[in-house]
Order: C-alpha cells, then sequence, then structure tokens
C-alpha cells in the first residue's frame, strides 16, 4: 500500500475504533458485575470485550477482505495472509469493569512482522490516537510527538501484568531503581494507552512483559511515529512476535533496559 492508501485506511479504521467504543460505552451505563468471566487468576472478560470484537472484525473483514485476525478473544484466526489485523477489543477489561479510566479499543494492521496501521480508541475520553506507517502520530486530527524528558524528571508508566510471581522481581526492582530518581511512577491498566500517552508525552517511558500481541501492537506504531523509542525487555527493535515492551521518548530507553533483571 502506498501513503495515500494507508491513510485513507487508517481513517476508515478510527471509525470501526469508535464505534465500537460507542457500543461500549453503552454497554457500560449497565454493566454488571455478575456479567464477568475469570480467563485466570485476576484475569477478566465479559460480553462486552466479545461483542466488541465481532463488530471489529465484521468492519474490518469489509474494509480489508483479503487480510488475517489476531484476537484477543479468539473469535477470528489468520493463515498466511498477506496481512493480518491485531485486535484488542477492549483493552484495559479490570479497568471497565470498576468504571475507572482509561480503556480503549486497539486496532493493527500487519504486514509481516511490520506494523503498518495503529489506532487506539479511549472511550472514556474520547480520544482517537493513530498512525501509519511513514506518516506520524496523531491525536483527534493534531500531530503529537514525543517528550524531551531525561529521567530525573521523567514520568515512568511501570504496568503490573498478571503474571504476578514470574514478574515480581523486576517490578520490585523497577520500583528500587526508580521511586525518588525519576519524576514519579505511575500504573494505569491499560497496555494500548500507556504506549499513546508516551506517544502524546504525558508519559516518559513505559515498561511491561507477559502481554499480548494485541495490547501493544497499535501503540508501538504510534509511539515510533510519534519520534519515540520501542524495544522488547531484550533492548531488540524487532519485538512484534515477544511478550514485553519498553516504549521511551528515546531519551530514557537505555535507564529503563538497565533497570530490568
Amino acid at each position: 500500500m502506498d501513503q495515500t492508501q494507508l491513510k485513507t485506511l487508517t481513517l476508515a479504521v478510527c471509525n470501526v475504533a469508535k464505534s465500537a467504543g460507542s457500543y461500549i460505552r453503552e454497554e457500560r451505563s449497565k454493566f454488571s458485575l455478575n456479567k464477568v468471566e475469570r480467563k485466570h487468576a485476576h484475569d477478566y472478560v465479559s460480553y462486552v470485550d466479545k461483542g466488541s470484537e465481532e463488530r471489529i472484525v465484521s468492519a474490518l473483514r469489509q474494509l480489508l477482505p483479503e487480510a488475517g485476525f489476531i484476537t484477543e478473544e479468539g473469535s477470528a484466526s489468520h493463515s498466511q495472509e498477506q496481512y493480518v489485523w491485531v485486535v484488542d477489543p477492549l483493552d484495559g477489561t479490570t479497568n471497565f469493569i470498576h468504571q475507572y479510566a482509561p480503556y480503549a479499543v486497539s486496532i493493527a494492521l500487519m504486514q509481516g512482522r511490520q506494523v503498518k496501521i495503529g489506532v487506539v480508541y479511549e472511550i472514556c475520553a474520547d480520544e482517537c490516537f493513530y498512525a501509519w506507517h511513514e506518516g506520524g502520530a496523531y491525536l483527534n486530527g493534531e500531530l503529537i510527538h514525543v517528550s524531551k524528558q531525561q529521567i530525573e524528571d521523567a514520568l515512568l508508566c511501570l504496568q503490573l501484568p498478571y503474571n504476578s510471581e514470574a514478574y515480581k522481581p523486576t517490578a520490585k526492582h523497577f520500583i528500587d531503581t526508580f521511586y525518588g530518581r525519576a519524576a514519579s511512577i505511575r500504573m494505569n491498566g491499560s497496555a494500548a494507552m500507556s504506549l499513546c500517552y508516551v506517544a502524546a508525552g504525558r508519559l516518559d517511558g513505559y515498561a511491561e512483559q507477559y502481554i499480548g500481541q494485541w495490547d501493544y501492537m497499535a501503540g508501538s506504531l504510534i509511539v515510533t511515529e510519534a519520534g519515540g523509542t520501542v524495544t522488547d525487555y531484550s533492548g531488540s527493535a524487532d519485538f512484534t512476535s515477544g511478550n514485553s515492551v519498553v516504549a521511551t521518548n528515546g531519551l530514557i530507553q537505555q535507564d529503563i533496559l538497565d533497570a530490568i533483571v
């Protein structure tokens, strides 16, 4: 696809994400905790996740019929297609359940191991972050860029994944390293939004492990198109098939990587 085609498709995907977001917003107004299912310990899903995914998959099939799918709730699949959609129908389900912002729809388009399109729609604030390959990163139509903060002034986001026993040593080391050294540390409950906030300069760095491709694929492109740096925990820029992400303004990337144990 050329730049014009990528831009046109990206804007169409924004509409798909916003439509799914409207459905999620409406369902939240009448949502009950007895409609929640437990996938794993502290990892939840509801009919809203599944309903959102069905709507997104149906709409994306109309936009690009030849593409396959990687989806969190498994409603569609892929098999050797040139293009693959990577969909998280509701990133931040625990936040959604507790009516605690942020939570979002995340949609990426991959060609091989390269992310071509990334769209993240944050439902609570009605903010649509999006990017296409070599086209820049945008928030509601305005260009965004990462910050220029060094580590001593950095606001960091260090999420706590569900795999708590395996991640505890790294989490403790992160906090020991940066508490009192950086400006402050936050945890917001959404990988997709953490990435977008880095892209917009609201956060300066973010790290998380034991997450799915649907959690970070769209946001990773938005960060890089906003001038930031994204790697896995080993520092490799070839992160698209792994389960870890470090995303920063680029200036503090090594500071974060040095704190990983």
